[in-house]
């Protein structure tokens, strides 16, 4: 049992007969009246997001998880393909469990929570940032702009995000996996 002082985001628990990963969290302590926490829940089954208030000491139901280190290999129309680094199992996964699948390029190594009482996928982790390549976007106009102007740019997975005027087809860009969000442009 765990209780709301040992909730942080990643944090698997058992809430409403479904399981639930920790999306945000926020300790509130108001000047009159009791702490509570407010969080953002994200079920593992369904991919779908809850908020919810719990007050200071709660008791929650945490579930035992590990992490393994996995590596896309393909996406089939309806599921997500991954192979363990370690011993080479692969399992596959529906897009409700994943977090950003639009930036996942093929060979990409993910982190995988697994419940450890069945062994069932619980959700996959991507990296802080990825690397991808822009494959169509439009030619930025010098003397168009106000400040921080962005355009929509495809990138080789397929998703668009937003690039500043200065990034052409053929740039690699880093991409924030949080949010979908340009970082920087990176070097060759």
């Amino acid at each position: 049992m765990a209780t709301t002082s040992d909730i942080r985001n990643g944090l698997c628990i058992r809430y409403n007969n479904d399981i639930y990963k920790v999306v945000e969290f926020l300790h509130v302590k108001p000047g009159k009246g009791p702490a509570f926490v407010r969080t953002k829940l994200k079920s593992v089954t369904n991919g779908k997001v809850v908020d919810n208030t719990f007050s200071a000491g709660h008791k929650l139901e945490d579930v035992r998880v590990e992490t393994h280190k996995f590596q896309f290999l393909y996406n089939d129309g309806e599921y997500y393909h991954f192979m363990n680094t370690e011993d080479y199992t692969q399992i596959q996964l529906v897009e409700a469990v994943l977090d950003r699948p639009e930036l996942m390029k093929e060979g990409e190594v993910v982190t995988v929570i697994i419940n450890s009482e069945d062994n069932a996928p619980l959700s996959v982790e991507m990296p802080a940032s990825v690397v991808l390549e822009i494959t169509a976007t439009e030619p930025g106009v010098k003397g168009n702009t106000a400040t921080n102007a962005t355009k929509p740019a495809t990138v080789e997975t397929g998703a668009t995000v937003n690039v500043p005027l200065f990034i052409n087809e053929g740039d690699k860009i880093k991409v924030e996996t949080e949010k979908g969000t340009y970082k920087e442009r990176v070097k060759e």
